[in-house]
């Protein structure tokens, strides 16, 4: 593994803008978006009734994952850092620089990917960025929350978007996420946040990961301006 790759890590409650963000630090340094959900997406939306996942003897029924994701419940942890590592070894194979989005997502997780990346990356390779926002902002940025049919970008509700049927990227048909970007999911998905992601910062700070903490609530531009200040 070269020793100029690198990993950015960022973290955030729901609606903060992890997704746009990370696809534009992609664009803009050339890094591989590594986004959990979408690998989520794949795995568990078309599952049937008898796919499973086995991972250290354990089978996890792929339904069952599906039914967590869509009422906003975090999914088994060993399935997603299995997942989650088969990918960071793949795009190392491949000498890819990574972003991720909102990954890992809870402490057991964290226990399982963070020894990969710093064994494949090396630790002073590795950024981490909290990007923080109030509940009642995150309720309203999901519950207006669209992306695309194609590619899965998110777009940003606000009045010059707010009339779009389209991507403006790719030109596909922009959709709500049924159940998942429900007000009363997105409640329960911020207690998940809380008692289950927040917990791993203690995690990366007692392991000499430094935390950047950023204002997720100014504009895009604002606070894409911020993350690459606090990359440099």
């Amino acid at each position: 593994m070269k020793q100029s790759k690198k990993i950015v890590i960022i973290l955030g409650p729901p609606g903060s803008g992890k997704g746009t963000q990370a696809s534009l630090l992609a664009d803009r340094l050339g890094f591989h978006y590594l986004e959990t959900s979408k690998i989520i997406e794949k795995k568990v939306m078309k599952a049937g009734a008898k796919d499973v996942e086995i991972v250290n003897g354990k089978e996890y029924l792929l339904l069952k994952e599906k039914k967590y994701w869509e009422e906003g419940i975090l999914c088994s942890p060993p399935l997603i850092a299995f997942w989650m590592n088969q990918e960071i070894k793949r795009l190392a194979e491949q000498e890819e620089s990574i972003v991720f989005a909102g990954s890992p997502r809870t402490l057991p997780e964290t226990q399982e990917i963070m020894p990969v990346m710093a064994d494949l990356y090396r630790k002073d390779n590795i950024s981490v960025v909290l990007f923080e926002l109030k509940p009642e902002d995150s309720i309203y940025r999901n519950s207006h929350r669209r992306i695309c049919k194609l590619f899965r970008h998110p777009i940003l509700y606000n009045e010059e978007t707010k009339t779009l049927t389209m991507c403006p990227l790719d030109g596909s048909k922009l959709l709500k996420r049924e159940k998942l970007d429900d007000p009363e999911t997105i409640k329960i998905r911020l207690k998940e946040y809380r008692e289950r992601t927040l917990p791993i910062i203690d995690y990366f700070e007692n392991n000499g990961y430094e935390v950047k903490k950023i204002d997720a609530s100014p504009s895009p531009a604002d606070v894409f301006n911020s993350l690459i200040k606090s990359l440099q």
